[in-house]
């Protein structure tokens, strides 16, 4: 028997738990001999259903991870245990761990300390006692191996993909440049905004231009401060959509949008260019981290650091129209090399390796 820890279901979905979620449907197809575990305070119930999850011990969070889950696996034999976002229990290794990045190392200011301390204690020793771990990127491969002092050979690299729902419709398209991101200081949005204010004071791109961004809050939204925040708020051509949970409308926006721009510092992936391209619109990305490996030619480049880069980027995508069609061709070709099927049978290939 092979268990899953599902804590993800007790989490918001960011990129990572969209992994774990997406790939534990898969396994659940593929894989009848699974069994799906987690703790009581589930807030993705319908996709507990779908998993036929069984809810064990009377604790939540890490306590329950660290004391009820390794209890429960000892009283059934043992089973591997895999685990798909970040953390795992420490006093049981016959597990598969999924680390997905070490954006806390490179960046400990935009964590808070208590995360850091936990984190630089407990991800290097189950990196050490897992039997694999699992990440989403050569880049986080390369990444982990340095930083972990891990030999690569213990590293396996399981690529995110997109939901299939995200597709080419037949919509016009609109005066929208878009951002689809988790409102975090890593994803760079104060930069975006900066330049497609630069923009449009200097009339570089059409005033009927709306910079749409789409994601959850965050209270570190900018790293440009307050005064930022203010400029946005006295500006109609700045909107924030929030966090929107129908595919179907969030496909609609990723229609819509003439440009989808994703100026990340640092990702172990990035799932929305992906989305973007998908849905048949030119996508600018960061040249920085795992970004460059994902979109290959499918993508224009700007220094996520430079805001006038950035707003060149997005000048330079929104002008010529010959590149935009270009961008449009390549991302649709670049997409079908991600598919949730093809991850989950690699991770299968692993287990049975490793069990």
């Amino acid at each position: 028997m092979i268990v899953v820890n599902c804590r993800f279901l007790t989490q918001k979905i960011t990129g990572s738990q969209r992994f774990a979620i997406e790939i534990s449907k898969q396994l659940k197809k593929m894989n009848h001999d699974i069994l799906f575990v987690a703790p009581k305070n589930i807030i993705h119930k319908d996709i507990a259903q779908e998993l036929n999850v069984k809810i064990i011990g009377n604790n939540t969070g890490h306590f329950w991870e660290q004391v009820d889950l390794p209890l429960y696996l000892r009283k059934i034999g043992n089973p591997l245990l895999v685990n798909l976002v970040n953390t795992a229990p420490l006093f049981y290794k016959n597990k598969v761990v999924t680390i997905h990045d070490l954006s806390w190392m490179h960046f400990p200011d935009y964590v808070s300390k208590k995360f850091y301390m936990y984190y630089l204690f407990l991800i290097p020793k189950i990196a050490k006692n897992s039997l694999h771990i699992l990440t989403v990127s050569e880049f986080s491969k390369k990444d982990i191996s340095n930083k972990l002092k891990i030999n690569d050979n213990k590293i396996s690299v399981i690529y995110n993909a997109h939901n299939r729902n995200f597709k080419k419709i037949a919509l016009k398209k609109e005066y929208i440049v878009l951002s689809v991101v988790t409102l975090h200081p890593l994803k760079n949005i104060a930069r975006l905004i900066e330049s497609f204010i630069i923009l449009k004071k200097l009339g570089k791109i059409d005033n009927r231009y709306n910079l749409v961004i789409i994601g959850t809050e965050n209270k570190k939204i900018f790293s440009g401060g307050k005064k930022l925040l203010e400029i946005c708020k006295g500006r109609d051509d700045i909107f924030f959509k929030g966090y929107v949970k129908d595919v179907s409308r969030l496909a609609e926006w990723y229609n819509k949008a003439k440009v989808f721009v994703f100026p990340s510092l640092f990702e172990s992936f990035g799932i929305p260019p992906l989305e973007a391209m998908a849905c048949g619109t030119p996508v600018i990305v960061s040249n920085a981290a795992s970004l460059p490996e994902v979109c290959g030619n499918a993508a224009y480049y700007v220094d996520p650091y430079d805001v006038e880069d950035i707003a060149k980027g997005i000048e330079t995508v929104l002008k010529d129209d010959k590149l935009q069609k270009e961008l449009i061709k390549k991302g649709l070709e670049r997409v079908k090399m991600f598919s949730w099927e093809k991850s989950a049978k690699k991770l299968i290939e692993i287990i049975k390796e490793v069990s």
